[in-house]
């Protein structure tokens, strides 16, 4: 049997992998939808609501899965790691608890009005619902990077000791909750998602661009997938080069609050300066890739980028090294190919992104069908990305769980044994598998069938036209007299 330990952490990484892609989803279509619901509203274009009523279908079942898959996040706080939620309840528990009740119920309020009252309500009102599943939705990520935010750069709390056990007080709640890293992890979390949204929007669109117009096969209401790839380029275009401004600054954060992390992601074992940033590393060795050691690897690096990056600007700067660190160094390997990984994928869509911008511009954006390709095979990419910042933010923080306050092996609940650690595992695995299989299916089935036909979309808003009370043919005037 596993360790429980181990088994517990393995679990949590697995739920939170598989559960990520469905707020990812959500968060990311959310400004989409509203500014969809917008261009309806006041166009009254029925391209504007095809892309609603699409898009909207995918975000509920998104919201749904994701709702479902959230909440048994937060019960393995309590089977898994009761010692951790024990000792930091009384700050840990608080942002969940209102992301439950204020951003939870925001959301679910108001997306049945969004999902089925469009012909039941006014222009206004359901426009609001709009923003408010949307709002709904981001501030849920709020409270969740609240509290994950706090364990990696814990402020505003004092230790005591109840009972005979170590917990945490809450001091100052505003310390605590506008930590350091609060605002990077929220900057880049939603942007992030958006990002990944305008990928899976411009990957989907130009594979039915693709059929249409490099392959010539028919495809019903082209214009509908047309408009989806530029929409999606558009977003791409924004949000990938932000992606990676923000994450230079994230990373000098990184550097100055969790140093062990930074060496991690750098795999920098001994303090020194002048580090290269290897923006594109092979392993000459089985070790290299297991024990990555960042100057013994083969690859393309900038002089000084490591430093430069840590620093804010001084290639000369000193990096201090894992070797230098008391506590035992998180798994290396791990952090530091992620690390790279993201990167890279980074910089891939941003290429992407002026790589269409440019097709666009000279008019050639629906024939090159490599672009098409491209875009088609770096669709699910972005969600990638984001697993990989995780698992950067999560491995990285080892061997805490509260960063210089509580070891993840203290966290664990004390009572749980190697056996109901791996039996839970196993039945996770495949409860997750199934539902990230059926949530797969779902939404193919939903791209496949397309956008409504213009036959299914609404022919009056808010229909108040009095009935048609000319007689059928058929059908006598009252009061008429036959001539015959």
């Amino acid at each position: 049997m596993i360790d429980p330990v181990i088994a517990s952490r393995l679990q949590f990484a697995v739920t939170t992998i598989v559960h990520i892609i469905f707020p990812v989803m959500s968060m990311g279509l959310a400004p989409f939808l509203i500014y969809f619901t917008w261009r309806d509203i006041r166009t009254g274009e029925p391209i504007y609501e095809q892309l609603r009523r699409f898009w909207t279908k995918i975000f509920a079942i998104s919201f749904v899965v994701g709702t479902v898959t959230g909440i048994v996040l937060e019960f393995e706080f309590g089977t898994n790691f009761a010692a951790f939620a024990t000792a930091a309840g009384e700050l840990f528990g608080g942002p969940l608890a209102v992301e439950g009740m204020m951003a939870f119920m925001l959301e679910a309020t108001f997306l049945g009005v969004f999902v089925f009252g469009r012909d039941r309500v006014g222009d206004k009102l359901y426009f609001v619902s709009s923003v408010a599943v949307g709002l709904g939705t981001w501030l849920s990520a709020v409270w969740i990077l609240i509290a994950n935010s706090w364990m990696q750069t814990p402020r505003g709390y004092e230790l005591v000791t109840e009972n005979g056990q170590m917990v945490v007080h809450l001091v100052d709640p505003l310390a605590a909750y506008l930590n350091p890293r609060f605002g990077y992890m929220f900057v880049h979390m939603q942007n992030a998602a958006v990002e990944s949204v305008a990928l899976f929007m411009a990957g989907v669109g130009a594979y039915f661009v693709f059929r249409h117009h490099v392959w010539g096969y028919p495809v019903e209401n082209p214009q509908f997938w047309e408009a989806t790839l530029k929409i999606g380029l558009v977003a791409l275009l924004i949000t990938a080069p932000l992606q990676v401004l923000h994450g230079d600054m994230y990373g000098r954060h990184v550097a100055e609050t969790q140093p062990q992390k930074f060496a991690a992601m750098e795999a920098v074992w001994e303090t020194e300066s002048y580090v290269p940033e290897y923006i594109f590393a092979v392993p000459t060795s089985i070790d290299g890739f297991l024990n990555p050691r960042a100057k013994e690897l083969f690859g393309i690096g900038i002089p000084g980028g490591a430093s430069w990056l840590a620093s804010g600007g001084d290639p000369t700067a000193e990096i201090r090294g894992l070797n230098s660190f008391d506590t035992e160094a998180p798994p290396v390997a791990i952090v530091f190919w992620a690390f790279r990984a993201m990167v890279g994928l980074g910089f891939w869509f941003i290429l992407l992104a002026f790589w269409g911008g440019y097709r666009w511009y000279k008019g050639q954006l629906l024939e090159d069908g490599l672009l098409h390709k491209a875009l088609m095979g770096s669709s699910l990419l972005g969600i990638l990305a984001v697993e990989l910042g995780w698992i950067v933010t999560e491995v990285g923080r080892q061997p805490w769980v509260i960063q210089d306050v509580m070891k993840t092996s203290a966290g664990v609940s004390p009572g749980l044994t190697g056996t109901e650690a791996t039996i839970t595992l196993i039945g996770f695995i495949g409860v997750y598998t199934t539902l990230l299989g059926l949530y797969t299916y779902v939404i193919w089935r939903i791209i496949r069938n397309g956008p409504p036909g213009n036959d299914e979309l609404r022919s009056v808003k808010n229909d108040t036209r009095t009935p048609d009370l000319d007689p059928s043919p058929s059908q006598p005037t009252p009061g008429a007299v036959d001539d015959d």
